[in-house]
């Protein structure tokens, strides 16, 4: 069987599976890898390269690394002449304009952590988490202009654990994500995809978090709301309150029964506890980490302060 020309976009650690299952198929021909430019990191801001070009490196093959690979002209050029048929896109950080979504020959193929319609955008992986949801997935559609509203290749369901972080569900959907595009390889030269068009009517977003959605308002938020805001923010940008004016990071809260009643919003300390009302029950905030402390049990820090607790003062 003919084997498939084939350029990879990536740019992150999330991409290296795909990028690999790619490297060693036996019906890929990959031809080159497309990353971002190489930037400073770290305390002394050397240069460093996305994970996705080390592994090109690596393994010889062909890397382009650019800011806007849609004006690169001589890249697009050459990728013509080669006769490239099927571009696959993971976690790139940039969009294709019409021209690169119009070259080969059989399409350009994205790889989405979400069950497409749902969650187009930067972060399924942590509003699936943020709303409870029991399902995921991963969905490869073939790219067209408008963010993830391609026609739909392939789809994998993935169940969600009760008390699974965004941090382990990225690991979990990083190899899956490249489980998928091995079978789909296996489909699309085999002539066996079917492609269906997304409804439009299911449509929702996940746009790209800030810091600021890790604040955790116990005013108006019930348990579970706290919860999953908890686990879909770990390991980034995290959950915090205010104690007594100091970020106070909240790793994990328990439902306190048997304490005494405490509005939403309202605080207190007891029996080596920290607790604090929301709008469905008493929480307590049992492991945490005040700015400029070690991460420890709520019992712990009580030891050490000499005031009362005041969360999230206004």
């Amino acid at each position: 069987m003919k084997r498939i020309k084939t350029v990879f976009f990536g740019t992150p650690d999330f991409s290296i599976p795909s990028l690999e299952v790619l490297d060693k198929h036996p019906l890929i021909d990959l031809v080159g890898v497309v990353t971002m430019p190489d930037r400073p990191s770290g305390r002394g801001h050397q240069m460093r390269s996305p994970e996705v070009a080390e592994y090109a490196k690596r393994n010889k093959i062909p890397l382009f690394q650019t800011a806007n690979i849609n004006k690169e002209a001589d890249f697009i050029s050459t990728f013509e002449k080669e006769g490239v048929e099927m571009f696959i896109v993971l976690a790139f950080a940039q969009f294709l304009g019409t021209k690169l979504l119009e070259l080969p020959s059989l399409g350009c193929f994205n790889i989405h952590t979400s069950l497409l319609p749902k969650y187009r955008g930067a972060a399924p992986i942590q509003y699936a988490l943020l709303n409870g949801d029991k399902e995921t997935g991963v969905s490869i559609q073939r790219m067209v202009k408008k963010m993830d509203a391609g026609d739909l290749a392939w789809s994998q369901p993935v169940a969600i654990s009760p008390t699974e972080t965004g941090g382990q569900l990225y690991t979990r959907l990083k190899f899956q994500a490249a489980l998928s595009l091995n079978d789909f390889v296996y489909a699309l030269a085999s002539n066996e995809v079917n492609f269906t068009a997304q409804d439009e009517g299911k449509v929702s977003f996940a746009p790209t978090l800030s810091k600021d959605e890790g604040f955790i308002d116990f005013k108006e938020k019930t348990f579970e709301e706290i919860k999953n805001q908890i686990r879909a923010l770990d390991p980034w940008p995290g959950t915090y309150c205010m104690l007594n004016s100091k970020r106070l990071k909240i790793y994990e809260v328990t439902v306190e029964n048997g304490a005494s009643s405490l509005s939403p919003g309202q605080s207190k300390a007891a029996n080596g506890k920290i607790l604090v009302g929301c709008k469905d029950a008493v929480l307590r905030l049992s492991d945490i980490q005040i700015e400029g402390k070690k991460r420890c049990a709520d019992t712990a820090l009580l030891n050490g302060l000499k005031e009362d607790i005041n969360i999230n003062p206004g």
